[in-house]
């Protein structure tokens, strides 16, 4: 079974379909409800909804998951002489709900096919497929026709003396290699609020990065004053960012509640406060990625209207 704790929960959703075909002499006794065995239509829809409960019992590498909607169909097909089934399927969690769905309709056919073989030798089960699913981390990633310029920032005393090895920036550099970001700039610092403003300034007015990624400096030792410097450096917070990064480690340990990162805008510059611990900074990065990456094509939307707002402001030349 594949290890889904590190994933985020989505809406996801998932629909699929399929066919049983039997003689054309059938149709009619399922039309008179002169079936043996009883309502066909009926007991494939509530096999349908029963069977996408057992997915996880009927197939081996699919996680448990609390559904939060089923419905199923079954339609009868009288010119062609079948049975269509459709089933679809929704949950708030970390994997998708496609083979509840592709299950819910396999199921149901099957229990179609028991149901008509008494009476019927020609049948045959086709076209189970999947027609559509939704959620996951692809729903939220964005597309960028050139690289996020990047820089990282490790804010450890101990670190920038040599006294301790730096795990928390391999880590960020692993986690975003995955994605549309080039660490352009990466600097070790002491827990120096001055160094720290200075630095960020520096890289967001000189050097124009786009994101930047501290780390260290956010718990609640005397020398962890990175939030404070950051908030003197950002135009505006957002606290969605830190929210959900607190939430997402409180959830694997109680001391994610002690972080005190926050997240912020300067210009069109994401600035993210990490923890310093390795652990904690992978943790963060997954809360947050990729839907934090959505906030350049905002940014660049506002950027744009910003633009136009200037130019309609200006006279027309005569």
């Amino acid at each position: 079974m594949r290890d889904v704790s590190a994933k985020f929960s989505s809406l996801r959703y998932a629909k699929a379909q399929g066919k049983i075909f039997f003689s054309p002499e059938t149709v009619e006794k399922i039309q008179n409800d002169a079936i043996p065995k009883g309502n066909v239509l009926e007991t494939a829809r509530l096999s349908a909804l029963a069977a996408a409960k057992k997915t996880s019992d009927l197939l081996v590498f699919c996680h448990p998951i609390l559904l939060d909607w089923i419905e199923a169909r079954a339609a009868l097909n009288p010119d062609e002489a079948s049975i269509t089934v459709t089933a679809e399927v929704k949950s708030v969690w970390k994997t998708g709900v496609e083979m509840e769905a592709l299950t819910a309709v396999s199921v149901a056919l099957l229990n179609v096919y028991d149901m008509l073989k008494p009476v019927d030798e020609h049948l045959e089960i086709r076209e189970i497929r999947l027609l559509r699913k939704t959620g996951g981390s692809g729903d939220f990633l964005d597309r960028f026709p050139e690289k996020i310029r990047a820089g990282v920032l490790i804010i450890s005393t101990s670190t920038a003396q040599g006294k301790r090895k730096d795990k928390a920036g391999a880590v960020i550099r692993e986690f975003l290699a995955d994605y549309p970001v080039d660490i352009v700039a990466f600097k070790i610092i002491p827990d120096d609020p001055q160094q720290i403003s200075d630095t960020l300034r520096e890289w967001v007015d000189q050097q124009q990065l786009q994101l930047i990624l501290t780390a260290g400096g956010t718990g609640l030792g005397p020398y962890d004053q990175t939030p404070e410097a950051t908030a003197d450096v950002v135009d505006r917070e957002i606290p969605g960012i830190a929210e959900a990064m607190r939430h997402f480690g409180q959830q694997r340990t109680q001391f994610a509640m002690l972080s005190r990162g926050i997240a912020g805008q300067r210009g069109n510059t994401l600035i993210l406060n990490l923890p310093g611990s390795s652990r904690g900074v992978l943790e963060s990065l997954q809360a947050v990625f990729p839907g934090v990456l959505h906030a350049f094509v905002m940014m660049a939307a506002r950027q744009h209207d910003e633009r136009a707002a200037v130019h309609q402001a200006k006279p027309e030349e005569e």
